[in-house]
């Protein structure tokens, strides 16, 4: 196919997706309408080499290092320090979503779906793109798509039951209200104190000094990972997670902006790329091989979601956290952002008339979706899959 074609069709699917996502209020995704079109797609004769024709594929695979650094420098150490409760509880939720997968879907479908199921479903794209490398990497296409799917089809577990949970967090948090418990958010300072670099001249602020300081650290990151890896004589710490945390420590350091990508009027097209990466999987779902895997899909997403209600609900209660909230937060693993930014700002909508009340809910409740939805979906899935991918290889070989 023409790459000028095969670009145009996918963002043309893109644009749709994005429409249908604005109107279902983030309901049916951009991805899940894509992923859907594009597997029918497939199966009604559209070229299976669409992706390497578009030249996007080549783009993602080589910019994922380049958004995990964009990703660290999202991450505000302080706010997570002072959020230390919510960060628990996404974490016990990563937890719980791996411990009931292994202990039920192993012995149902084998340690090896159980492996590739838990990063997705606690995560988003890049988490799924290591499984299905890893799982592509034994001979497993069936697996691969499973990684893929389940990041297409998560949300409509986790926006219902996170709508839900907030729903009834507005009924508690309307008597503290009343009972004078509740006080507004201050705004902090939010500068990292171990700034050792000075801010960047404006004038040298360009897309492409950006992105060569995004290069320089991801490329470190790669280097930091093999060197390590070969010091120790085993892969302590992958190149994606390296990327992540260094992407922390040199945003930290004040070498790298704050929201990087962005700035560097890049982001817009390394996402887009890097999505590729996931729907070229889809390719080799032919009709027998999607029905194969259904009931894996199913039952990973039935069984990750309770997991993960249960481990929130758990440490909630040890933490002295309402259950509703502690299962919205811990339910972020299925959607992260934006849905951690609109889900708040609809049930507020619904259900307050007072304009206070309304403005202290979200002031109350949006910080912590945000940081949820990070640390679930940027930070924790890809430290599991940086973990699991290894070991998946390792068993099966």
């Amino acid at each position: 196919m023409n790459s000028l074609v095969a670009i145009t069709i996918i963002f043309c699917i893109y644009a749709l997706g994005d429409v249908i996502a604005v109107r279902t209020k983030s309901i049916v995704s951009m991805l899940f309408t894509a992923s859907v079109f594009f597997l029918i797609a497939f199966w009604l004769g559209m070229p299976t080499t669409i992706f390497q024709d578009s030249m996007l594929l080549q783009i993602g695979s080589i910019l994922i290092g380049f958004l995990l650094v964009h990703m660290g420098t999202m991450l505000n150490i302080k706010q997570l320090k002072e959020q230390w409760k919510t960060v628990l509880i996404c974490i016990v939720a990563i937890i719980g979503i791996t411990a009931v997968l292994f202990l039920i879907i192993t012995p149902l479908m084998g340690i090896e779906t159980a492996l590739v199921g838990a990063p997705p479903l606690a995560g988003g794209v890049i988490a799924a793109i290591q499984m299905s490398e890893a799982a592509n990497s034994i001979g497993r296409s069936d697996l691969a798509l499973l990684a893929s799917l389940l990041v297409v089809v998560q949300g409509f577990a986790g926006y219902p039951i996170a709508s839900w949970a907030l729903k009834k967090e507005v009924k508690s948090f309307k008597e503290k209200y009343r009972n004078n418990e509740i006080e507004r958010v201050q705004e902090k300072e939010t500068t990292s104190r171990y700034k050792i670099f000075s801010d960047l001249p404006e004038k040298y602020q360009s897309g492409n000094v950006y992105l060569a300081k995004v290069a320089v650290v991801a490329l470190l990151a790669s280097f930091a990972a093999k060197g390590l890896t070969s010091l120790l004589g085993f892969q302590l710490i992958d190149a994606n997670i390296m990327s992540l945390l260094m992407g922390v420590l040199f945003s930290e350091l004040g070498f790298l902006e704050k929201n990087i990508l962005t700035k560097a009027n890049s982001y817009g097209l390394a996402m887009p790329a890097l999505i590729v990466v996931i729907l070229s999987n889809l390719a080799s779902a032919t009709p027998d091989v999607f029905l194969d895997i259904l009931p894996a899909l199913l039952a990973t997403i039935v069984f990750g979601t309770i997991g993960n209600v249960l481990f929130s609900l758990l440490i909630g209660r040890f933490l002295k956290i309402s259950p509703w909230m502690s299962i919205a937060l811990g339910i972020t693993a299925l959607f992260g952002f934006p849905g951690t930014a609109i889900l708040p700002a609809e049930v507020a909508n619904s259900n307050f008339s007072n304009s206070k009340e309304h403005q202290l809910f979200l002031d109350s409740v949006t910080p912590k979706m945000l940081v949820g939805g990070f640390v679930t979906v940027s930070i924790g899935s890809v430290i599991l899959a940086g973990f699991l991918a290894p070991l998946l290889i390792n068993l099966v070989g």
